[in-house]
């Protein structure tokens, strides 16, 4: 088939940092049967990406590659024998990569009608963050109201979205994050703990003597120990993210701490990885995010969105999410 024009969108050559990639122009070309064009209008930004660019994420193609793990937009072709969808509906879906583009070809099947009430910038900005979380709280700990849980990175994007959902369950919650980030913390229904002022099983213990029922760490590494400590027996630890670990033999160490140690210390230890479910049946994540679309659009929830840049301009915008300043998501945008 004939493309029928060309569109914009950013390259990863090589390996690297938010530097190298490079805005490419390519052929716009017609969906192949079962597949779905779609105008992007909004891109997720997360620290996902900043994996994804180092060369160190698992399910990244081979370079070089369009970036982007998340996107919002309008549906703009249709290949033979789509049903479900028509030209104009908006649209979102995990995308893992292609994102920082201004048009996307998927299956059919990896898109979730968007409802009205969420806007383009609200529904990129909860694909990964929010999903991740709803499935740690209700598919991997099931959480129940009345008990406690330790959110680490709590404020940052799965960590506000945990903070906001154990809140709607009923969890009594403590966040983790530094002390110039308490009060987003406090605003999300959490106490806030400072992670740098004292081991963060000795902050917790201080408050809940016994430990807390769940704990969700984005850290890994060392602080799953700290994580486990802080756990009350026969309660659960869910790692995800593990932002302090590097290499592979690191990794071995903290995922047999994590699913082994805890089970000698009697406590439950779970990984949990959005994409590696996703990768395995899709149905889960379909099922989930209209369950957080209707949370948005009943104003349950707050995307928690920090800044919007152009979707070319995703090098500024990566280059602030690596600054680790800031308190929710960053979304690109495009007209």
């Amino acid at each position: 088939m004939t493309p029928v024009g060309t569109y914009h969108a950013l390259m990863l050559p090589k390996a690297g940092g938010p530097e190298v990639l490079e805005c490419v122009e390519l052929p716009i070309e017609p969906p192949g049967p079962g597949q779905v064009r779609v105008r992007v209008r909004a891109a997720g930004v997360g620290s996902t990406d900043l994996t994804v660019l180092a060369g160190n994420y698992s399910f990244a193609p081979k370079i070089p590659f369009v970036p982007g793990y998340e996107i919002a937009g309008t549906v703009d072709a249709l290949g033979a024998g789509v049903v479900g969808f028509k030209i104009g509906r908006r649209v979102a879906a995990l995308t893992v990569y292609g994102g920082f583009s201004e048009y996307l070809i998927r299956e059919a099947e990896h898109f979730v009608p968007i409802p009205d009430g969420v806007s383009d910038v609200e529904a990129a900005a909860v694909i990964l963050n929010y999903v991740t979380a709803w499935q740690m709280i209700h598919r991997v700990a099931k959480v129940r109201a009345g008990r406690t849980a330790l959110v680490t990175g709590a404020a940052g994007g799965v960590g506000t979205a945990l903070l906001q959902l154990l809140r709607l369950v009923g969890a009594r919650t403590y966040g983790a994050a530094s002390l110039s980030k308490h009060s987003t913390v406090q605003k999300l229904g959490a106490t806030p703990l400072d992670y740098r002022a004292l081991p963060i099983d000795r902050q917790v213990r201080a408050l809940e003597p016994k430990g807390v029922d769940y704990v969700f760490d984005a850290i890994g590494g060392a602080n799953i120990s700290r994580c486990i400590a802080a756990t009350r027996r026969g309660g659960t630890v869910v790692g995800y993210g593990f932002m302090a670990v590097a290499g592979k033999l690191a990794t071995a160490a903290m995922f047999f701490n994590l699913l082994i140690g805890s089970r000698l210390r009697a406590r439950r230890g779970a990984f949990y990885g959005i994409t590696l479910l996703y990768r395995k049946n899709p149905m889960p994540l379909r099922e989930d995010l209209p369950k957080i679309f209707a949370l948005l659009a009943e104003k349950k929830i707050d995307a928690l969105v920090a800044a919007t840049f152009p979707l070319l301009e995703a090098k500024q915008a990566l280059e602030l999410l690596a600054s680790g300043t800031v308190e929710g998501k960053i979304v690109l945008t495009s007209t």
